[in-house]
């Protein structure tokens, strides 16, 4: 059995995900760790090499489905990996993998920096938007991204940068995606020099279109489905009267078809069952295989 080393007080052992998840559900992680600053993550990724244990980084837990059973191997949640630094004179923004994204584009607002508008309603961390070229309001990560500093968790005492271009970005897709490394910070280059009060306003206005629109009051994970397009996956699953849909307690949502709500204790088999009985349904009536932004862990041949 391995024994947590004293270096690194922070690790535990069975830790349930529920809590580290916006959906509310996922079994216990075998190994699990809250690194404070980056260098105490690049320390347990040594360690969990040094054990042979796999490593898995996740951040606010949107877009992620994790199996009830859990996760082998360790588990680190960066979300306390928070800080940027943003230079109002020439638009450089760089920030920590963990911070939220909206607090970003808060931050890039009142500066004056234009490109991240968008980001104010997203649920998730600077890390997780790059992963997954997270996009709203017309707008998305790859636009405004310049470069990725990450870990590579087979050789995690050399991190390395990546410039955007070479993260094969595409519709809520990046290179990431394919690759077992780890966000640690990235840098954008956002638009200077516009007045911040009408950036702000514009951020303002994009948040209460999404919280007006969407079921921020439940747990969810955000939209479920890719669109696709130029078609709109909510709109697909409308249209065959599926808002309200339930498996156990997990529920398409009556407020937005392309999410699925947590109305009580829904487990993630519920979920992973209602996800798949929508994509059926869709496929026999549109012809359409949706499929979905949501990144699954621990339920075998991931996708």
């Amino acid at each position: 059995m391995i024994a947590a080393p004293s270096c690194h007080p922070a690790l535990r052992q069975g830790v349930g995900l529920q809590s580290f998840t916006t959906w509310k559900v996922g079994g216990p992680a075998e190994w699990f760790a809250e690194p404070g600053e980056r260098e105490e993550l690049i320390s347990l990724a040594a360690w969990a090499r040094a054990q042979g244990l796999s490593l898995r980084c996740i951040g606010a837990g949107s877009n992620l489905l994790i199996a009830d059973s859990g996760l082998p191997g360790l588990t680190i949640c960066n979300r306390r990996l928070q800080g940027s630094r943003l230079d109002a004179a020439n638009g450089l923004v760089e920030a920590e993998a963990g911070e939220p994204i909206p607090t970003l584009a808060r931050k890039a607002a009142r500066l004056g920096l234009s490109g991240l508008e968008w980001a104010v309603g997203i649920p998730g961390t600077v890390g997780g938007a790059v992963v997954m070229n997270a996009g709203a309001q017309g707008g998305c990560t790859a636009e405004w991204l310049h470069s990725v500093r990450v870990l590579d968790p087979a050789n995690p005492a050399t991190p390395f940068e990546l410039e955007a271009q070479e993260l094969d970005f595409a519709y809520r897709h990046s290179r990431l995606q394919a690759e077992s490394w780890i966000v640690l910070a990235a840098t954008f280059q956002l638009e200077a020099g516009h007045d911040p009060a009408a950036i702000t306003s514009r951020t303002s206005a994009n948040l209460h279109s999404r919280t007006s629109t969407q079921p921020y009051q439940q747990p969810s994970c955000g939209s479920v489905f890719r669109n696709p397009e130029p078609q709109k996956a909510g709109q697909l699953i409308e249209a065959l009267g599926l808002k309200g849909l339930q498996i156990g307690d997990a529920q398409v949502s009556p407020i937005h078809a392309n999410f699925i709500v947590n109305i009580g204790q829904a487990s993630a088999s519920d979920i992973d069952a209602l996800i798949a009985e929508v994509q059926r349904r869709v496929l026999a009536s549109h012809g359409l295989t949706l499929h979905p932004e949501v990144k699954r862990l621990g339920f075998g041949p991931e996708h």
